[in-house]
């Protein structure tokens, strides 16, 4: 039985800004996952060499004048454009917003790699003479930058900072925008994700050397979750950020709502550096049922973490069965649909938790749930009832959606949002 709250502690999404490898507002990046439209590309990097990656192709100058784009960094550069998408979606009259009571709480993976690989290939053109290193470094480099750049150019003088949770990061941002917003320290929040990631060499090369950097000769099937012959991860960058704010504050000046975020939860594996602990990640969608007051069964669709890993893809069905398809809880799996999204854009980082749950939240609306994939031989590891793979499922009516996000050294993280119209 769902809780029922004050309106004053209810939060809902009422802007959505991103890019996306195959994509740059929600309506591209939806149609795009609707008709298997890929936006895996070859790519080429210094050091490592030719790869595959997901390339975002917005435009930065849309929104920053070029000595700020030139001064600043491509995760800040990310971040603007996808939380100024974010308000105009919204609809609010910024100009007439109280900007103190306005907080940025972006998830990132990592930050300053990027930045730092620059500058000493750019000092070693100079015999490593330091004097040639870049006076822009340190503001470019600290760990708040991508949300400071927000502020700096929307002049939001509330709090910002970003959120360090691995792969689980962009639900980390928006579950800290909910909190906020309930405890009354803002009353308007930009919240979600950002990666830059591949515009450092030494992500590919650490992929690599741990196997896990997927191959293929068709850049647009290389991103494989669930599949047999799956053969790692494609590295992307992106971003997404959703405008949040309190119920009674949007129905007051007559908002669109995207969703209700009724529930979430986020723990530790506390096992090891790399692998996922399939008990942890049951635990910590439990957690966000709970708090939800809803039961598994009630789940109409699993937006899932896969990463094309093998072991990542198994342990999470692993704990998704947990949860969903056992116990007094089997008839969960003659509801809840599941889907994947990195099967597209691949791995964003910290972004694609986000980015994930907002190509999701048009099922409120149309019905339809976006397939997963490349997923052409079903690894029997990883199957689950009614996995979505192909072709879109139109299923009338989708009511709450959950989320996961799962991240290096042992992070996880599970938003539950809930169809507004239900």
């Amino acid at each position: 039985m769902e809780k029922t709250m004050d309106k004053d502690q209810r939060i809902v999404i009422t802007g959505v800004g991103l890019t996306a490898p195959n994509g740059n507002n929600l309506t591209e990046f939806r149609s795009a996952l609707l008709n298997g439209r890929s936006g895996i590309s070859p790519y080429e990097i210094r050091y490592f060499g030719k790869t595959l990656a997901g390339i975002c192709r917005f435009d930065a100058a849309k929104y920053q004048k070029k000595k700020d784009i030139r001064r600043g960094t491509r995760a800040g550069s990310i971040a603007v454009y996808c939380a100024n998408e974010a308000v105009a979606d919204s609809g609010i009259d910024w100009q007439n917003t109280d900007t103190s009571q306005v907080g940025v709480f972006i998830g990132i993976t990592e930050h300053g790699n990027v930045e730092t690989e620059n500058e000493i290939y750019n000092i070693k053109q100079f015999n490593y003479d330091c004097s040639t290193w870049s006076h822009f470094h340190n503001p470019r480099t600290v760990a708040n930058n991508p949300a400071g750049e927000v502020t700096l150019n929307m002049r939001i003088t509330g709090p910002h900072y970003c959120l360090g949770a691995a792969c689980a990061a962009g639900n980390a941002g928006l579950i800290q925008g909910v909190q906020m917003l309930r405890l009354g320290e803002v009353d308007f929040a930009l919240a979600g994700g950002v990666s830059e990631s591949i515009h450092t060499f030494g992500i590919f090369a650490a992929f690599a050397a741990e196997n896990a950097l997927a191959v293929h000769d068709d850049p647009a099937k290389a991103s494989r979750p669930f599949d047999k012959n799956r053969s790692g991860i494609v590295i992307s960058e992106g971003g997404c950020i959703f405008t949040l704010e309190r119920l009674s504050d949007a129905q007051k000046r007559g908002a669109k709502i995207y969703g209700e975020i009724v529930g979430y939860g986020m723990n530790s594996d506390a096992s090891d550096f790399v692998l996922p602990n399939p008990d942890r990640q049951a635990e910590c969608m439990v957690k966000a049922l709970k708090k939800a007051c809803l039961e598994p069964e009630q789940i109409d669709l699993i937006s899932t973490h896969a990463t094309a890993t093998s072991l990542g893809d198994i342990q999470e069905i692993e704990a998704v069965r947990k949860v969903f398809q056992s116990g007094g809880h089997a008839s969960a799996g003659q509801k809840t649909y599941i889907n994947n999204t990195k099967s597209f854009i691949g791995h964003a980082m910290g972004a694609v938790g986000c980015l994930e749950l907002a190509g999701n939240l048009p099922s409120f609306s149309d019905g339809v749930i976006h397939p997963t994939i490349n997923c052409e031989d079903l690894d029997p590891a990883c199957e689950i009832d009614n996995l979505v793979i192909g072709t879109p499922k139109e299923t009338g009516n989708v009511e709450y959606i959950l989320n996961n996000s799962f991240g290096m050294v042992g992070i996880n993280s599970v938003v539950i949002v809930k169809n507004p119209h239900c």
